[in-house]
């Protein structure tokens, strides 16, 4: 996957869940938005901070856009 750069938005530790503006993802063909991923891991949430600048991959599972790497 190819890293992706992005700003933090929301973050939802309950749901596990990482709202993100991002700039193009070409593997998953999505424009630059701002979107809602899940994260696969909870722990990747800890330390940030909205209005963090980010690098992420991205990928879908199961249906769903989901962060499988993370980081500031």
């Amino acid at each position: 996957a190819q890293s992706v750069e992005g700003e933090v938005r929301k973050i939802d530790v309950a749901q596990g869940r990482l709202t993100l503006k991002h700039a193009e993802i070409k593997s998953l063909d999505m424009p630059p938005m701002t979107m809602v991923f899940r994260v696969r891991d909870p722990r990747m949430l800890e330390g940030l901070a909205v209005g963090d600048k980010v690098r992420f991959d991205a990928e879908k599972i199961d249906g769903q856009y989901t962060v499988t790497a993370l980081k500031k």
